[in-house]
């Protein structure tokens, strides 16, 4: 009997393990943007020049799979160096303390075709707080490049940034508390 449990044991490893496919994103073809208003009649836009997604899929039933995203808080880009610069001090991201910022998923709902709730814990700033995503499944195709097929994601979300403390001494008049964000990613499988 321990022997048929042995081997039962065996095979369902095997089987989960095959059923996983591991893709993390292409460095040169992702990246995190985000949005926020700014005194009320503008927006503002940057990104985050080094963002990195990890997919642990499930390939016989995706809302099984786990997600993990994180960003350099250093790579902050408004194409303004004044403003990134003071967007990295202490009154924001206080980037040289706090370096990134992190996402790990703990549920994927499947709401239409390609489309899923993604919720999470979102690490940045120190604090850590539950957040609903949106997920897109983009497609994939065979990248001619390189003859690895290439999976393409979107993370879509609104944050308040004085969940995580970040402007503090900023009101929502001068910069508005919701930062939309867009995560676009590639990915192949490792």
């Amino acid at each position: 009997m321990k022997k048929i449990l042995s081997i039962l044991t065996v095979l369902l490893f095997s089987v989960s393990t095959f059923a996983q496919l591991v893709l993390k994103s292409d460095p040169a073809h992702s990246r995190i943007q985000f949005a926020v208003m700014h005194l009320g009649i503008n927006d503002i836009t940057g990104n985050f020049d080094k963002a990195a997604l990890t997919i642990n899929a499930d390939e016989k039933n995706f809302v099984n799979s786990t997600l993990s995203f994180s960003a350099d808080t250093n790579s902050i880009n408004t194409h303004v160096e004044a403003r990134d610069n003071h967007l990295k001090s202490a009154d924001f991201f206080e980037a040289e303390k706090f370096p990134t910022l992190d996402f790990t998923s703990t549920s994927l709902t499947k709401t239409k075709k390609n489309y899923y709730t993604l919720k999470g814990n979102l690490t940045m700033h120190g604090v850590t707080k539950p957040v609903t995503l949106t997920l897109v499944y983009r497609g994939s195709t065979v990248n001619a490049m390189n003859k690895k097929t290439t999976y393409g994601y979107q993370v879509l979300g609104t944050l308040k940034r004085s969940d995580f403390n970040i402007g503090a001494k900023f009101p929502a008049t001068m910069i508005n508390d919701l930062v939309r964000i867009k995560g676009d990613f590639e990915l192949t499988a490792e």
